[in-house]
């Protein structure tokens, strides 16, 4: 059972999130996880004046994303950032190339699932990832979230992020905040809760 994290992280905060799915993800018995990054879009001078280029060097081995890549995965659990409550321009451009896997019907009843990152508490976690459903649910993939089981998305004690659409954190407005363990927690209960609903599906 192949399960792919794909990403796009500028700072580090989608990567950290994925790094955590991808772990929840392999406790699950048969499955082989792959992470994969999309490709980046902005100009090399514009990452090393924003410090994204040297941010971006901890997860350089990840290897770029191809959308045929997504054709033999039995699940895909995606991970953006958040752009003005959408998914980011990278991420839009990696789903834009997948009109040949659409028209062959390549990834109808595979699992799709995501997880995001915002600025702030209310900059848009929730519309970031029910709107990256559309584009899944046009493929004909199965919708997994993150069910309140999950009782860390409901904790008062801390300044969390998380929610029913999937695991998402703060960044912060200066990108200064990375996931804390409550997040990475609920991050890792995704990949394992997509991992055990794929291998359900595909009778393992």
């Amino acid at each position: 059972m192949k399960i792919k994290v794909v990403f796009y992280s500028m700072f580090g905060h989608i990567y950290k999130l994925a790094e955590a799915v991808a772990e929840g993800a392999r406790e699950v018995e048969g499955a082989e996880v792959e992470l994969l990054q999309v490709a980046e879009l902005v100009p090399d001078d514009v990452l090393e004046k924003s410090g994204a280029k040297k941010a971006r060097e901890v997860f350089a081995h990840i290897p770029t994303a191809n959308p045929s890549d997504l054709e033999d995965a039995d699940a895909i659990i995606f991970g953006t950032p958040t752009r003005f409550g959408n998914m980011c321009a990278q991420m839009r451009n990696f789903l834009d190339q997948t009109g040949g896997l659409w028209a062959q019907g390549a990834l109808i009843g595979k699992v799709g699932s995501v997880f995001t990152s915002t600025g702030t508490q209310h900059g848009g976690q929730e519309t970031t990832l029910t709107s990256f459903h559309i584009t899944l649910l046009h493929h004909g993939m199965v919708i997994v979230g993150l069910p309140y089981s999950e009782a860390r998305q409901m904790t008062l004690d801390e300044v969390t992020g998380g929610s029913p659409y999937g695991a998402t954190t703060i960044a912060g407005t200066d990108g200064s905040r990375m996931p804390s363990e409550n997040e990475l927690a609920m991050a890792r209960f995704q990949g394992r809760h997509v991992a055990d609903i794929a291998a359900r599906l595909a009778g393992k």
